[in-house]
């Protein structure tokens, strides 16, 4: 069906979030039609955290593992000299240190490190799971498990404010699977000083932007006036992929299975390139990727719904 793109507040979880906007759906469409709806989001945001969060309607729930793999953008502020079990302000301080020679500059310089390919520890305060338990578990049971580092990529990294002594804000964008609670805490220890993350925003999560995003409330209002819902195509859903469209031989291959050559797609035959394929009318088809063979395989197909986005 389509995405609607939420500007989270601090406080609900993400799926929390994602069952408000059904019951809004279902005063504009009416509950018996979204018994059988699925919904889910396009990116967890922690409780503490606001902005981005992309919400899949229908089939466009398919699209969750792609974005899922897109970069984010975060606004973040950090305070110096107190670490916390949590890497954040919701968590049991563990140790202070006096912060008294901190500058603009040295928190600055100090960021140089972080930026590019860089490993990242998991935080036990997390949903990854160790033997089908979930770490935060183990956090709240005092067992600490092992965890091994992972490869992120910080593709910008920036001081945007420094207040001293104790406080600065970042904006980083990076790689999925990147943990800004994590980055904070480095950072802290790589200036001696420890740090815990204080309030985070996202700004951008794949194609999706704050400039596209209302709150939850202001999607009620929409409802209640009937003022037709900010829905995003499948389509636009992933925007950022290269394009190609397929005509109806194509579209019947794919939809069977079939790998096609690249020529038919008129696509560069570089391998691992990621496509959305669209019909001639622009709807979305498939995800496809090319082949080391240089033909292209079908990732996703996308059925053709009825769509309920022209009821709102």
């Amino acid at each position: 069906m389509s995405v609607l793109v939420v500007d989270k507040s601090v406080g609900p979880t993400s799926f929390a979030v994602v069952q408000d906007l059904r019951r809004l759906l279902g005063r504009l469409w009416g509950a018996d039609s979204l018994r059988r709806l699925k919904t889910g989001h396009g990116g967890t945001l922690d409780p503490m955290a606001s902005g981005v969060l992309p919400v899949c309607i229908g089939e466009a729930t398919k699209l969750a593992p792609f974005l899922l793999d897109a970069d984010k953008e975060y606004e973040a502020s950090l305070r110096f000299g107190v670490e916390t079990d949590t890497l954040d302000a919701e968590g049991t301080v563990v140790a202070s240190t006096p912060v008294d020679r901190l500058t603009h500059q040295v928190v600055d310089s100090a960021l140089v490190a972080f930026r590019g390919p860089i490993d990242q520890t998991p935080p036990m305060y997390s949903a990854l799971k160790r033997e089908g338990r979930p770490l935060y578990e183990c956090a709240r049971a005092g067992v600490e498990v092992p965890r091994d580092p992972r490869p992120v990529t910080v593709h910008e990294l920036v001081l945007t404010k420094f207040d001293a002594p104790d406080r600065c804000q970042l904006r980083v964008r990076c790689s999925k699977g990147t943990y800004v609670r994590v980055l904070a805490a480095d950072l802290g220890r790589a200036l001696g000083v420890g740090a815990h993350l204080t309030a985070l925003r996202r700004t951008v999560s794949g194609p999706f932007t704050l400039a596209q995003a209302l709150t939850l409330a202001e999607l009620g209002e929409r409802v209640q006036a009937g003022t037709p819902l900010p829905f995003v195509s499948e389509s636009d859903a992933l925007g950022h992929l290269p394009t190609a469209t397929a005509d109806a031989a194509i579209e019947l291959a794919v939809i069977q299975g079939k790998k096609v050559p690249c020529g038919a797609l008129h696509l560069d035959p570089k391998p691992a390139l990621r496509v959305r394929v669209l019909r001639a009318d622009g709807t979305l088809l498939a995800v496809a990727e090319v082949g080391d063979d240089e033909l292209v395989r079908t990732v996703r197909v996308f059925n053709r719904e009825p769509s309920r986005v022209a009821l709102s």
